[in-house]
């Protein structure tokens, strides 16, 4: 596996397996329809956003993060990032790789931290990869989420030193 800047010749191959995650609005916050041109603008962030994708030795994209600035101002040395592996890829390791990746990248870049806004607590295998990488749940936003399937539940903010 090969972890790499996403080029926009990549998007069809995420958007692949993006669309059925984002449809299926179960991990993810965006509007369960949001439409694919919509979905291209807001995974590719401006700068200093950075968009990577890991990919297989016949270039097939596995999975894709991007990384941004939390906020700005005096708030700007914080990070964050999203994340999407293809479902057919899950628990191949591809999320850790993303995850180590990004946060050697992150640090690289400056920031200090890292801060996820948005982690569906129901979520239990990103939320235990997190902390496997030493991410904290900070808070959890009670009811945050509205799962197709488990209804209301908890919206962590998870967070971790550079």
């Amino acid at each position: 596996m090969l972890i790499r800047e996403a080029t926009p010749e990549d998007w069809p191959g995420m958007w692949a397996f993006m669309e059925g995650i984002v449809r299926a609005g179960e991990t993810f916050s965006w509007d369960r329809d949001t439409p694919e041109p919509r979905a291209r603008r807001m995974w590719f962030p401006e700068p200093p956003g950075r968009t990577f994708v890991a990919v297989d030795a016949d270039g097939t994209v596995l999975g894709t993060a991007n990384s941004v600035r939390n906020h700005g101002g005096g708030a700007g040395h914080i990070s964050s990032a999203s994340f999407m592996v293809d479902p057919a890829r899950s628990g191949q390791g591809v999320g850790r790789a993303l995850g180590e990746h990004v946060l050697e990248q992150a640090r690289a870049d400056g920031f200090r931290a890292m801060q996820f806004n948005a982690v569906v607590e129901s979520n239990a295998r990103a939320v235990a990869l997190w902390r496997s990488l030493g991410f904290e749940v900070m808070a959890t936003l009670p009811e945050g989420f509205h799962h197709p399937v488990h209804g209301y539940v908890g919206l962590h903010i998870m967070y971790r030193r550079l």
